[in-house]
């Protein structure tokens, strides 16, 4: 687009709309701009080309490993660690570009890696891959700030949430406290980003992460008391989604929003989940315990009403919107499932109705075709939920899902109609 606009410059001095003065102010500020833009395509490439040359050393040095001996082996193992201080130490002192940063930051961050395996199996030091991953990642965490590398923030959530699965997941028993740690020193890089770069794409790459990161950590936070996690997931959901429809995620494009998708998506999922009466039947043998997801859940709920608490008073939130307020419904559904599974089983089908007819509201109301299929689509799998543990007969069965196949027709074409006329009106 700027090209081309510096492209019109003489047909618009020539018919007299600008003066050439101001053609070449406009001239000189584009090309100030681009000049001072880093090169994405270039960087990309930077950071794809260090890690491959990394993984090539490794691999070269595996092929020969076991005809050296441990002085040369030692050798090997610091030499990458060595290059890669030196590549960053350049990028800092000459202030090279951000290409040479992001690329020197990634080639160190697997350097570090190497060379810590590479040792314990010289000097056969005894340990697991989940304290391995947790002093990887944090020896790795001040190139984040050094080199103001968005890649290694990447690798530094990939691979935290690595450590979770290691170290939560995979012991079934410990609960991985170090993550919060990990997360709370990524905080303050991430709120930078989100000052400075508001609309770039790297800031909804982080948008998408940090969720999704967090949705798959929060099962090993759950410990022995199972079925607390669905409480503590329809919460950290609340979360999300409240955290969405600050004006600064709301008024982003729909796809850079991933607090509010993952925080839509997880609220309805778990829900569809609740629908059932098994599930509270569980709930009602499981959730009467006291347990460390209990505490966890008291945390969640604290925080989330303290979200919801901040948008009122900076009068964030004009109309009724139940999505934001699923968590406190479920949490006094949660208390009354331990000793009645009827009411919440009732009322979670409910819920689930009137999320998936506000949702369609919604994308009525801004023409938005996407939330109003999203909709739909929610009651389509409510219906289809109940297709599996009902004794309704099958014409009743499939009747249902003709009704609800002609409202997605009726429905996408009344939307189509009045936008074609408003379209028409303009």
């Amino acid at each position: 687009m700027n090209s081309k606009l510096i492209k019109d410059l003489p047909e618009l001095i020539e018919n007299n709309v600008i003066s050439k003065e101001v053609a070449l102010s406009i001239e000189t500020y584009y090309k100030n701009q681009n000049s001072d833009k880093p090169n994405r395509l270039f960087t990309v490439f930077g950071i794809l080309g260090a890690t491959l040359v990394g993984l090539g050393i490794i691999l070269i040095l595996a092929h020969n490993w076991d005809n050296f001996s441990r002085t040369t082996k030692t050798i090997c193992a610091f030499l990458p660690l060595v290059i890669g201080q030196l590549f960053v130490g350049y990028s800092i002192l000459k202030s090279k570009s951000e290409t040479w940063k992001e690329a020197s930051g990634v080639f160190l961050f697997f350097s570090v890696g190497a060379c810590m395996a590479l040792i314990s199996q010289i000097y056969n030091i005894p340990g697991n891959l989940s304290s391995f991953l947790l002093s990887w990642v944090l020896l790795c965490a001040p190139l984040i700030y050094l080199l103001k590398s968005k890649a290694v923030a990447i690798l530094h959530i990939a691979f935290s949430t690595y450590y979770v699965f290691e170290y939560g997941y995979s012991s079934g028993s410990n609960t991985p406290w170090f993550y919060l740690l990990l997360l709370l020193i990524l905080m303050p890089f991430y709120v930078r980003l989100l000052r400075s770069q508001p609309k770039s794409n790297i800031v909804s790459i982080f948008n998408w992460l940090l969720p999704l990161s967090l949705t798959v950590s929060l099962g090993a936070f759950v410990g022995r008391n199972g079925f607390y996690g669905y409480l503590m997931y329809v919460i950290l959901f609340g979360i999300f989604y409240n955290l969405g429809k600050i004006p600064y995620f709301n008024n982003q494009k729909l796809r850079r929003n991933g607090y509010l998708i993952v925080g839509s998506l997880g609220t309805v999922i778990t829900l569809l989940f609740a629908s059932f009466r098994w599930f509270w039947e569980e709930v009602a043998k499981d959730a009467a315990t006291v347990s460390q997801a209990t505490y966890i859940s008291i945390a969640l709920f604290l925080i989330a009403v303290g979200v919801l608490a901040y948008s009122y008073s900076k009068k964030w939130i004009k109309e009724f919107n139940l999505f934001r307020y699923v968590f406190i419904a479920f949490a006094i559904l949660f208390f009354v499932g331990t000793v009645n599974t009827v009411i919440p089983t009732i009322a979670s089908n409910l819920l689930v109705l009137a999320l998936g007819l506000i949702a369609i509201k919604i994308g009525a109301d801004r023409f938005h075709f996407g939330v109003l299929n999203y909709g739909l689509l929610i009651i389509t799998s409510l219906v289809i939920c109940r297709f599996f543990d009902t004794n309704m007969s099958f014409v009743i069965r499939g009747l249902l899902f003709v009704i609800v196949g002609v409202g997605f027709f009726l429905t996408n074409y009344i939307m189509l109609k009045k936008q074609k006329s408003k379209s028409i009106e303009k």
